[in-house]
């Protein structure tokens, strides 16, 4: 039996089922399956399309806004790529007692050996070192390669000795 003559014997079936109801039975399952058919359309093509344009409408302003970041930063990124690092003072034994003395701090013993420099102090507080050296390495890029940090009598106060040395590298920071 091949797929025409079973095609055509559900087509004479359903005419001959369609054949056997009334006039009013006809019209009530006319009117379903059109309302079944347009269900079925709605549910497959228009409810999905409608739902997804009310998200992008909601997710529009925020990603205006992210798009407005991004140019934004881009635009920064490509001034900055046309800046030079800026100079930084190279690291000598004046250059770090002088930015010791300004925050308070009085060295034990500062000591310079080739690009590195070593540096002890007692009874600092430790906020007070925390700071200094945090700001020697965003202002001169000076890094810490070795510290030995231990709590002093007072709360709050150190014993360090420390190991400092200077990138000189114009991309670091």
């Amino acid at each position: 039996m091949s797929a025409f003559t079973a095609v055509s014997g559900l087509k004479d079936q359903m005419a001959l089922y369609w054949m056997a109801r009334t006039e009013q039975e006809r019209k009530f399952l006319g009117i379903g399956g059109a309302l079944a058919a347009l269900l079925l359309v709605y549910a497959l093509f228009l409810a999905p399309a409608l739902e997804g344009s009310a998200v992008l409408r909601a997710e529009l302003p925020q990603l205006k806004q992210q798009k407005a970041q991004l140019e934004a930063l881009a635009k920064t990124a490509a001034e900055l790529s046309g800046q030079t690092a800026p100079q930084v003072t190279p690291m000598s034994r004046e250059t770090l007692s002088a930015s010791l003395t300004a925050r308070g701090i009085k060295p034990e013993s500062l000591s310079m050996t080739g690009e590195y420099a070593k540096l002890q102090v007692s009874g600092v507080a430790f906020s007070n070192l925390f700071a200094w050296l945090e700001a020697q390495r965003l202002e001169n890029r000076i890094s810490v390669l070795e510290a030995a940090i231990t709590a002093s009598t007072p709360a709050g106060q150190v014993d360090a000795t420390v190991t400092l040395r200077q990138n000189t590298d114009a991309g670091s920071r």
